[in-house]
């Protein structure tokens, strides 16, 4: 029900653009949200936005990097990310969330889509 897409390699202080397709019925009135994957590391909230996208959530590592967006009418949030770091590597996971609003909390976000690898070399 998500299909996430747009991970690749990319240097140091480049960027990349996620998109995560969702289906319609799991998605248009609730918040949906990224988060992220290191190896060996917990998976951990990068941003999140609120159904009509009117509300925008970040993590403080990725604040004023990274921007989330949706187009309801695609049923599909991105996530544009500028200056990109080696510690940004990591594999991205899209999520639907169980309310409308935005929110970081792991257990608030009810569909997952399968990951896309992002890879920031120095």
């Amino acid at each position: 029900q998500l299909q996430a897409s747009g991970g690749g390699l990319v240097q140091a202080g480049g960027s990349l653009r996620l998109s995560c397709s969702a289906s319609r019925r799991t998605s248009s009135n609730n918040g949906m949200g990224w988060f992220r994957q290191a190896p060996g590391k917990e998976r951990e909230f990068v941003a999140g936005i609120s159904w009509s996208g009117t509300n925008t959530l970040y993590a403080d590592s990725v604040k004023g990097r990274f921007t989330i967006s949706r187009d309801r009418a695609k049923s599909t949030v991105y996530l544009q990310m500028n200056s990109l770091k080696p510690e940004d590597t990591a594999v991205y996971y899209c999520a639907v969330r169980r309310y409308a609003g935005s929110g970081s909390s792991r257990s608030d976000y009810a569909y997952w889509g399968q990951g896309t690898l992002v890879t920031v070399s120095s």
